[in-house]
């Protein structure tokens, strides 16, 4: 699929705010309502919007601790990982890595203790786990940025 301008523009608009109106969209990039939508439905059904959420501060739903995981497995276990890993609602962000570890896994929980039992008793029974490695973030300075679209002004 071809990006023009205004579908970077709409993709940067979302981003920003995807509470917006087909009205007001439309207005911040200069087309019509109807257009706007049009070019919406596009960039969902073409997989360039892959859903929309609400950005919540887990610190203030009781979730203060945020770990970064490096996570190694054995070879030919990355499919039973996978599979495993995604069932925990700890975990927010698993991505697979090139480098010293094979997984960055982003873990949160609601104290200490609730982190503790999944770093001892849960996380080392997943299929393939050889080694994990824990950095525990002390403050967010940036977090939820938005893709830098080619071709659309960025702040």
């Amino acid at each position: 699929m071809t990006l023009d301008k205004l579908d970077h523009a709409i993709l940067n608009e979302l981003q920003t705010n995807g509470r917006l109106s087909y009205a007001e969209l439309g207005e911040r990039i200069g087309l019509s309502k109807t257009p706007c939508w049009k070019r919406v439905q596009r960039l969902e059904q073409e997989g360039m919007i892959s859903g929309y959420r609400a950005e919540v501060n887990p610190r203030k739903v009781g979730l203060n601790f945020q770990v970064f995981l490096n996570m190694t497995i054995k070879h030919m276990k990355a499919e039973e990982f996978e599979a495993a890993i995604v069932k925990f609602d700890q975990i927010t962000d698993c991505f697979a890595v090139a480098g010293d570890s094979d997984y960055l896994v982003t873990v949160v929980a609601s104290d200490i203790d609730e982190f503790d039992d999944l770093i001892r008793y849960k996380f080392p029974h997943l299929p393939g786990v050889e080694r994990i490695s824990t950095t525990l973030t002390l403050r967010t300075i940036k977090s939820g940025g938005a893709i830098p679209i080619p071709g659309a002004k960025m702040g």
